[in-house]
C-alpha cells in the first residue's frame, strides 16, 4: 500500500550495591578513556553547527559508538541495514546497535547496568527506576544539563515538559528524552466495527465498558460462529513492576480510570499530603472489577504468561476487541495484519476512547531517555550529543520516516509517495527507538480517503482528551526511603493483585494488606518525603 508519510529486575534497592557499581564504572573509565579517545580521534565537537558532520564526512573520523535500545520487531535491523547505513553517512558515525526485544528489555537493562559494561548510549525507559537513578546520582552517568543549550534540536525540538519531568532530585538531566506529544500516552483503543456488530455505543464509563466486554465474549463480534474471542488484549508481566506494582498497560489503565490518578500518588487537599494510590478505596474497587472480568473470560486465560508481543498478536489476529496503546501506532503495528484476517476492517474501526470515567492520561512529553555513562570521555560525549542533534534535522530524520528515494518512495508532483510495506520490511521504525521527533499519524493532506478519515478521527479524539487530561503530578518527585522500600513493596503489590485477579486470593486479602501496609513506619516516612518533595517543587 502506497501512502504519504506524515512528519512525524533485577532488584536494586541498596545504596551500598549502587555505590559499588558506580565505583566499578568510574575505575573502568580510566582504562577506557584513552582507548575511546583513540578510537574517535578528531573528536572535537562542532556543536554550534550540528549539520556540519552531515555534509563534511571527511573533516573528521566517523564517530564510533555502541548503542543499546528496544525493538518491537521480531527480526531487528541488521548491521548492514540500508536505513542504518544512510543514517550513519548523514551523521558521520559508525553505530554498533544492540536491539533488545521489548518483552525482556527491563530485565536486560538492569543486568547491563549491574554489569558495569554499559554501551556508549543506552535507552532507559524509566529514569526514576531505582537502579538507574541511584547510579546516576552517584556519578555513573553524564549530567547533560550544562551541555544541551549547545545543540539546537535537543534544546528546542524536545518539549520543555520532557526536560522538566526527567530531572532527578539534584535537578540534573542524566539523559536526552525521546520526545513524544503529551497527547501521545497509551489509552484504550476499541474496535468500532465490533461495537456495531453487537449493537453498542462507544463506552464512556467502566460500567459501560463491562457491558461491551461481556458482549465481545458472548455475541460473536468476529462473525465466525465460534465462541473464540476475548475482550481485553491484556497481560501481567512479573518482570516489569513499575511504580505502584504495575499490572500491565490495559489493567493499569482500568485501575487508573477508577482512581482518576495518572501515576501512583494523589494529592489529598483535605489532609494536605500525598496518598499512595494502592491505598485508595478505588484501587480495591478496580481489583474487584478485574477479578469479575477475568472470571467471565473477558481477558486471556493465560494472563500471567503472555508477553507484550503476544498480546499485540491477539489483537492483530482479530481475537480481541480492546487494547491499550498509542493512537499513532495503530497502522504501523496493527492495521495491515488485521486487514488480512478481517477484509472489511477500516482504519476508522480503531476507535480511541476520549476518556473513561472522565479520566485519560496526559503524557510527560517523553518516552524513555538516552543516557551516556561517565566512562565515555567528555569529547566523545559531546560528539554523541552532536550525533543526536544532527539526526533530528529534518533531512536526516526523513531517512527513517520516508526511507530512500527509489527504494522506499518516489516523488510525484513534488510530493513523496512512500511504499509502507518496503519501509516496514527494512525496519525503518526501529530507529525511532533511538531518535524520535514525533509520533507518526496519518497525514490529513494526503493518502487514501480511509487514511485521511482515520487521522481526522484521531485528531478529534485528541481534542476531546485535552478536556479531561490527568497529569502525573508525582513525576520526578524523590524519596530516599521510597527508593529503599519500593522495589520489594511493588513486588508484593503486584503479586497480590495478580493472585486476586486470577482468583487465587480473595479480595479481602487486599483489604488486610492495605490496612497493615499503610501503617508501616517506612511507608509513612516515604509518604512524608514525597509530600515534602511535591510541596517544595510547587513552591518554586
Amino acid at each position: 500500500m502506497a501512502i504519504r508519510s506524515g512528519i512525524r529486575k533485577k532488584r536494586w534497592a541498596r545504596g551500598g550495591m549502587a555505590a559499588l557499581l558506580v565505583m566499578t564504572l568510574l575505575l573502568s573509565a580510566c582504562g577506557k578513556a584513552s582507548e575511546s579517545a583513540g578510537a574517535n580521534q578528531g573528536g572535537q565537537s562542532s556543536s554550534s553547527s550540528p549539520s556540519a558532520s552531515s555534509g563534511n564526512e571527511g573533516a573528521e573520523a566517523p564517530l564510533e559508538l555502541s548503542i543499546m535500545t528496544i525493538t518491537p520487531s521480531a527480526t531487528p535491523a541488521a548491521d548492514d541495514n540500508v536505513i542504518k547505513r544512510a543514517i550513519e553517512k548523514a551523521t558521520n558515525s559508525k553505530m554498533s546497535i544492540q536491539w533488545i526485544s521489548n518483552n525482556i528489555y527491563g530485565e536486560k537493562l538492569n543486568l547491563t547496568l549491574a554489569s558495569g559494561e554499559i554501551p556508549d548510549l543506552i535507552m532507559v525507559n524509566d529514569p526514576f527506576a531505582s537502579t538507574f537513578m541511584n547510579m546516576a546520582l552517584q556519578g555513573a552517568f553524564w549530567n547533560l544539563s550544562d551541555y544541551i543549550k549547545d545543540y539546537p534540536n535537543l534544546a528546542n525540538r524536545i518539549p520543555d515538559i520532557a526536560w522538566e519531568t526527567t530531572k532527578l532530585s539534584d535537578g540534573g538531566n542524566y539523559g536526552v528524552p525521546r520526545p513524544r506529544s503529551v497527547d501521545g500516552e497509551s489509552f484504550f483503543i476499541i474496535r468500532k466495527d465490533w461495537l456495531d456488530k453487537v449493537g453498542l455505543e462507544v463506552p464512556t464509563t467502566t460500567d459501560e465498558l463491562k457491558t461491551v466486554m461481556k458482549a465481545f465474549v458472548q455475541d460473536d463480534p468476529d462473525g465466525n460462529g465460534v465462541a473464540d474471542t476475548t475482550a481485553l488484549a491484556a497481560y501481567i508481566d512479573p518482570a516489569d513492576l513499575g511504580f505502584g506494582g504495575n499490572i500491565g498497560p490495559v489493567l493499569g489503565a482500568i485501575e487508573s480510570s477508577f482512581t482518576g490518578v495518572n501515576g501512583n500518588w494523589k494529592w489529598d487537599e483535605a489532609t494536605k499530603q500525598m496518598i499512595f494510590t494502592a491505598f485508595l478505596p478505588e484501587t480495591e474497587q478496580s481489583l474487584a472489577y478485574l477479578t469479575e472480568a477475568y472470571a467471565n473470560k473477558m481477558m486471556p486465560e493465560d494472563l500471567l504468561s503472555l508477553k507484550l508481543t503476544q498480546v499485540r498478536d491477539l489483537f492483530k489476529a482479530n481475537k480481541a476487541g480492546i487494547i491499550v496503546d498509542k493512537t499513532g501506532t495503530m497502522k504501523n503495528i496493527y492495521a495491515d495484519e488485521l486487514k488480512k484476517v478481517a477484509p472489511d476492517f477500516k482504519y476508522t474501526d480503531f476507535y480511541p476512547l476520549a476518556n473513561l470515567n472522565g479520566y485519560n492520561p496526559k503524557g510527560g512529553g517523553y518516552n524513555g531517555i538516552l543516557a551516556i555513562p561517565k566512562n565515555v570521555p567528555e569529547e566523545k560525549m559531546k560528539r554523541i550529543l552532536e550525533l543526536l542533534d544532527t539526526w533530528m534535522n529534518e533531512d536526516v530524520y526523513a531517512i527513517q520516516r520516508d526511507g530512500l528515494e527509489g527504494i522506499h518512495y518516489r516523488v510525484e508532483n513534488g510530493e513523496k509517495i512512500v511504499d509502507g510495506e518496503k519501509l516496514k520490511a527494512d525496519n525503518a521504525s526501529d530507529f525511532n527507538h533511538i531518535v524520535n521527533v514525533s509520533d507518526v499519524v496519518w497525514d490529513t493532506k494526503a493518502g487514501t480517503e480511509e487514511e485521511t478519515a482515520a487521522n481526522e478521527l484521531f485528531q478529534k479524539v485528541n481534542e476531546e482528551r485535552a478536556k479531561t487530561y490527568a497529569a502525573n503530578i508525582a513525576a520526578g518527585l524523590q524519596s530516599e526511603t521510597g527508593q529503599l522500600i519500593l522495589p520489594e513493596l511493588n513486588k508484593k503489590i503486584q503479586d497480590l493483585k495478580a493472585k486476586i485477579i486470577l482468583g487465587r486470593e480473595p479480595i479481602s486479602a487486599w483489604t488486610a494488606f492495605v490496612e497493615a501496609t499503610r501503617k508501616d513506619p517506612q511507608v509513612l516516612k516515604m509518604t512524608e518525603e514525597i509530600t515534602e518533595s511535591y510541596l517544595n517543587r510547587n513552591a518554586k
